[in-house]
């Protein structure tokens, strides 16, 4: 369960909020919450992007249910900390195509109380995690994992599972693209089943009269 830290004068630090999951799991709904909260309440919040996420265009962050908060696209991470300057609030969106200095920079600004809230895939299409975000949880104060729902069996789902035959590990899509699948779903999608019968070997049946006594 979430809960928001409490201000404490006398502690002049910030924190870090992860939100990780699956596509379609709800990951960039809860930033743009977390976010509009704190601009309603009158705090200086800026949101930053990778600038090769130009799916809604170049100056939004835009969730599945078309829920949007203006941004400011970036090249790399270490652009950040200058454009946050004076904010109390940073959110940063698709974590996971930024590169690992994106670990030190919120970290940065934690430690001069800025809250840090960001977003982010924690697997790729191929089930393993997700560039810097596996550090970026390890080091936040607090990890929310949000989950899809299967398209397959109906189950949670934490796997973004690929349609096509392109292995690049970026490649942004949609629906077209991907689709939220259960373990059990995405190891029967990835040929698991196939993969565990072509690897098993029966062992060599022992003749009776080579044993020893």
């Amino acid at each position: 369960m979430f809960l928001e830290n409490t201000v404490n004068a006398k502690e002049q630090f910030g924190w870090i909020e992860v939100i990780c999951g699956s596509m379609f799991s709800g990951k960039t709904e809860e930033l743009i919450r977390r976010l509009k909260r704190a601009q309603f309440a009158k705090q200086r919040v800026e949101i930053f992007k990778p600038d090769i996420d130009v799916r809604y265009g170049g100056n939004r962050v835009v969730s599945h249910n078309a829920n949007e908060i203006l941004s400011t696209p970036v090249p790399s991470a270490s652009n950040i900390p200058m454009l946050a300057d004076g904010c109390d609030v940073v959110g940063v969106d698709e974590a996971q195509f930024f590169d690992d200095e994106i670990v030190s920079v919120c970290n940065a600004l934690a430690n001069k109380g800025v809250r840090v809230i960001v977003a982010g895939l924690d697997m790729d299409f191929k089930g393993n995690p997700f560039g810097p975000m596996p550090s970026l949880m390890a080091t936040a104060e607090y990890v929310t994992k949000v989950h899809a729902v299967c398209t397959r069996t109906g189950n949670l789902a934490q796997f973004s599972f690929r349609k096509g035959n392109n292995d690049d590990l970026v490649l942004l899509g949609e629906v077209n693209e991907y689709e939220p699948l259960s373990r059990a779903a995405f190891y029967k999608a990835m040929g698991g089943e196939k993969t565990q019968k072509k690897g098993v070997s029966r062992p060599a049946a022992v003749n009776s009269k080579n044993k020893k006594a």
